[in-house]
């Protein structure tokens, strides 16, 4: 099976929407667990709680990784992300079958692509995306760093970061939003 995550619910067949190589597309994966982290998209949902009003499309904000051995590492990357995120949202898993329609996409692992629709052959509601990213991480098969865990040089990276993807967002008034709420050293920046 391959699986694919979604907050819409009763989908019957996945449609290919724009992706970030900016073709139509349907991402996937032949792991369960790695779908989870697409449960809920922080900027989008940190944008839609603070009034942000947005009309394009929302900017991702994807902190994960994967461990040597193939295991998805999602990292904090401000105090709270995971519970910010994730906590009481709900959402959907959706398999669909494997066939010639589709991919494997090279850039990350375990990950495929289809750009036709896709029959979905089952589907689970997952009721918190919290509670199943942290089921997952106690069966092993997903690992989350806390950002009280991180290390200064990470830490320091992450403010460099931050503040280059500020300066670089400015078509993506979301994103920026998103950076300011979350990273109060950039609420001094103008725009």
């Amino acid at each position: 099976m391959l699986y694919h995550a979604s907050q819409t619910p009763g989908i019957e067949v996945l449609e290919p929407r724009t992706s970030n190589e900016g073709v139509p597309r349907i991402y996937f994966s032949d792991k369960r667990e790695n779908v989870l982290v697409y449960l809920s998209n922080a900027v989008e949902k940190t944008c839609r709680e603070h009034g942000f009003a947005h009309a394009g499309k929302w900017q991702k904000w994807a902190t994960y990784g994967f461990t040597a051995d193939g295991l998805l590492h999602f990292s904090e990357y401000y105090e709270n992300a995971l519970e910010d995120t994730y906590a009481g949202v709900p959402g959907w898993i959706y398999s669909v079958a494997p066939s010639d329609a589709v991919t494997r996409f090279e850039k990350i692992r375990n990950c495929f692509f289809a750009e036709t629709p896709q029959k979905v052959v089952s589907r689970e509601f997952v009721p918190d995306a919290l509670e199943a990213l942290l089921k997952a991480e106690r069966e092993g098969k997903i690992v989350i760093t806390r950002y009280a865990e991180l290390s200064e040089r990470r830490l320091e990276w992450i403010r460099k970061t931050t503040f280059d993807e500020y300066r670089n967002a400015v078509d993506a008034p979301d994103y920026r939003f998103f950076l300011k709420m979350k990273y109060p050293f950039l609420k001094e920046l103008n725009g």
